[in-house]
């Protein structure tokens, strides 16, 4: 599979008691054990949920190297309706396949889990982060922290491209209302953008809509909407070809895994003069809260943390300008020398 990217593990689980189809993919665990969430989906095939989660895990890998975690890349998918196929026991079986591989793979929440979903894993492994915490402890749901780094990561891309301090009066498309998209659009609005949403779901457009007066936008228009940004907050690949000739965009920012269908669509964007926010860079706000909650730490370190994201962004825009190189081979390029042999990740103080 064109996925696949030297992963070091990939392990296919079924638990007919339960009904579990699961794939978990470790990428890398030279920096730690392999941490990412675990997202339930409906694929098609057991070919879409391959190449879906080899791709999520060695995004993970450069993920966590580039927010310098003591963490490795991998991913778990479970296919499955999270609508109508979850069972605590289903859970439990994914825990026990998790727990087999002896800590060499941390799991958390993802696309179509929650925290609740985590209790579950934990009753039989404790190699599960993203679990429900008292109000002030580290830890718990990873969408607002997410969504926190996706904010100043949207700040710093629109000074370094628009030259603009604030984002007072300007228009961001959000593509995605769901569980970070929403928390996004909150921060978004508090900071007096002018939103325009899209959402497949008719209640978390409406919900969007009501709670920060957002201009609705059908889901196939949203990518060709006119916009100072354009924050893809749903699903990836959907950068591609096709799509990044419609765009009508100086900025793509956005809390989305995997946005570019291909490596080559993010020189397309630079020619464009697109500026892109490699997603796995923007979005680290959720594993940094794992990490802190996994290893120990305090809510104030992990906002601490989150706040770096900007002037790692920050970084690879000016090296991308001064390279004359899209931003994604930049910030992999980066990532692959943190992972090489004398590739270390910065140890977390408690």
């Amino acid at each position: 599979m064109p996925e696949f990217d030297g992963h070091e593990l990939v392990i296919f689980g079924h638990d007919a008691p339960t009904g579990l189809r699961a794939i978990i993919a470790i990428h890398s665990t030279v920096l730690g054990p392999a941490a990412g969430g675990c997202r339930m989906w409906p694929y098609p095939t057991a070919t879409e949920a391959a190449a879906d989660v080899l791709r999520l895990s060695r995004g993970m890998s450069y993920k966590n190297a580039m927010a310098g975690l003591p963490f490795g890349g991998g991913k778990a998918v479970i296919v499955g309706d999270a609508r109508t196929a979850k069972t605590p026991e289903l859970f439990a079986a994914f825990g026990r396949m998790v727990d087999s591989l002896r800590g060499r793979y941390v799991t958390a929440e993802d696309v179509g889990t929650t925290t609740a979903d985590m209790a579950h894993v934990a009753r039989v492994t404790r190699y599960v982060a993203g679990l429900g915490r008292a109000p002030g402890e580290v830890g718990g749901d990873p969408a607002p922290k997410t969504a926190l780094g996706v904010f100043l990561g949207i700040r710093a891309a629109v000074k370094f491209r628009l030259g603009r301090t604030d984002l007072a009066g300007l228009t961001i498309a959000v593509q995605g209302a769901g569980g970070v998209g929403s928390h996004l659009c909150g921060l978004l609005a508090a900071a007096g953008a002018q939103l325009k949403v899209a959402d497949v779901l008719p209640e978390a457009l409406a919900r969007a809509c009501d709670e920060f007066r957002a201009t609705p936008v059908a889901a196939a228009d949203l990518l060709g909407s006119e916009a100072d940004v354009l924050a893809p907050c749903a699903l990836g690949a959907v950068l591609n070809a096709r799509s990044i000739r419609t765009l009508r965009v100086p900025v793509v920012a956005g809390a989305a895994n995997n946005q570019l269908a291909s490596l080559e669509d993010g020189e397309a964007l630079r020619a464009a003069g697109i500026l892109y926010a490699p997603d796995y860079v923007i979005t680290a706000g959720g594993i940094i809260n794992v990490a802190r909650e996994y290893y120990g730490g305090t809510e104030a370190q992990v906002v601490e943390d989150i706040h770096g994201i900007p002037a790692r962004l920050t970084e690879i825009f000016e090296r991308a300008r001064r390279e004359s190189r899209a931003t994604n081979e930049v910030a992999d390029r980066m990532a692959r020398e943190r992972l090489g042999p004398q590739g270390e990740a910065r140890r977390l103080v408690a």
